[in-house]
């Protein structure tokens, strides 16, 4: 059982379908083979010749069971059809007996076969599916309790006082509501299993989906104080990073090579930006929106972004070299950062959700990630990023512009910006 659910994640629905299928067929093989030795021993070994139909019948539906399981055909409706071919068998085998001729009520001939009905309630449940023990173990009582109500009311008894039949009865009556307590637990079990992996599978596509864009450190503290990621305002430091000349290339490169750099140039930069406890808000094409600050925020957010755009200039020009010395296309990257209040969390947009930051923040941060085309710089920063880490003015030679013209925007920002070199150039 482990070792079919560490595996069921990698496979598809159809295959999830026939793997369960097969181990219930030699499951219901296995019940067989239980029965009959069930009935061939003790003192009641003679009643096997009773149950003989029915044993042949079952024998014949659970070969075609795992012939088609073996063989993956058959519609999804048979599961259905082989649970109620099981509450039939059942039913059939308690009480057979009472319809051979001459026979008188025995109630004892039923505990060979109880064993049976509970091993193949447990057959049932191993489906995991509730209505499936419902269906089973309903049949199974119904037809249990009406046909001791037509054996009571209508068999000939001959010579036996009709009132030594109701203890039978009322000890067949007990054990059908054991019966029945067992499949209501099972229902219970199966139910609650149910709740409990859909809530597992939502729990860790969650995780996933939230490991795209924090940090491990970050991710787990979500997941252990289940921090809030509603809507709210916040002081944040915004980074872009985008490719130049990615759309050009694009279209001349085969689709393969084009998956393969972005690949390369995504890892690059969401392994710096968790590495200085960034988020990696969104993959815009060839663009990458990170945010400093976000889902909270820490007094330090603006330098280590800094820091992190730094070091993602770095690493950037060694992969444009790598790849240069590969042979294959090597594109220059911008980067751009500011630092401003925005609104930041899960923004609700009916089928789709999405973990974002909005604000002029952004809108600055892009427009200075864009204006270092226009300035040949690999990193873009304002005014505002320098006063709030400045330290890193004088860790890098930072050439300062007075009055800066963004695009689409009213009024001039003062802004810093490294220059590509000649070796990041070439």
């Amino acid at each position: 059982m482990l070792g079919l659910a560490a595996n069921e994640p990698d496979l598809t629905s159809e295959e999830r379908r026939w793997r369960r299928e097969k181990r219930s067929a030699w499951v219901r093989l296995v019940a067989l083979v239980i029965l009959v030795i069930n009935l061939m021993v003790g003192e009641h070994a003679s009643s096997i010749l009773i149950h003989a139909n029915v044993i042949i019948g079952y024998g014949l539906a659970t070969l075609l069971a795992l012939g088609l399981a073996l063989a993956r055909r058959g519609p999804a409706w048979l599961a259905t059809l082989f649970v109620v071919i099981d509450a039939v068998l059942v039913v059939a085998l308690f009480h057979e007996h009472l319809f051979a001729p001459g026979r008188t009520f025995d109630h004892s001939l039923t505990a060979p076969t109880l064993a049976i009905g509970f091993l193949l309630l447990t057959h049932v449940a191993l489906r995991l599916k509730p209505w499936f023990v419902l269906l089973f173990s309903g049949l199974v009582i119904v037809g249990w309790l009406s046909l001791l109500a037509v054996t009571v009311a209508e068999q000939p008894w001959g010579e036996t006082p009709r009132e030594h039949l109701w203890p039978a009865l009322l000890a067949e009556s007990a054990l059908a509501a054991a019966f029945g307590f067992s499949a209501f637990v099972c229902y219970l079990l199966t139910r609650d299993h149910n709740v409990l992996l859909k809530g597992a599978v939502t729990s860790e596509r969650r995780r996933q989906n939230l490991a795209r864009f924090f940090p491990p450190n970050v991710l787990a503290e979500l997941q252990t104080k289940g921090l809030s990621l509603n809507l709210s305002r916040r002081r944040a430091t915004i980074m872009f990073v985008d490719l130049r000349s990615f759309t050009a290339l694009s279209e001349t490169m085969p689709p393969e090579d084009v998956s393969e750099l972005l690949a390369e140039y995504r890892q690059l930069v969401t392994q710096a930006v968790f590495t200085y406890e960034g988020t990696v808000d969104k993959f815009i094409g060839d663009g990458v929106m990170a945010v400093f600050g976000q889902p909270h925020a820490a007094p330090d957010d603006t330098a280590r972004a800094l820091q992190c755009a730094l070091n993602l200039k770095s690493s950037l020009a060694r992969w444009k070299e790598a790849r240069r010395q590969s042979g294959k296309p090597a594109l220059d990257a911008g980067i751009g950062l500011h630092v401003g209040p925005v609104i930041g969390g899960v923004l609700q947009s009916g089928s789709h959700d999405e973990f974002t930051v909005i604000g002029d923040a952004v809108n600055i941060a892009e427009r200075l990630e864009r204006l270092s085309g226009t300035l040949g710089a690999t990193v873009v920063v304002s005014e505002a990023v320098m006063l709030e880490a400045p330290s890193s003015e004088t860790s890098a030679r930072w050439v300062w512009k007075e009055a800066a013209e963004l695009d689409g925007r009213i009024g001039r920002l003062r802004i810093a910006y490294l220059p590509r070199s000649a070796e990041e150039a070439a």
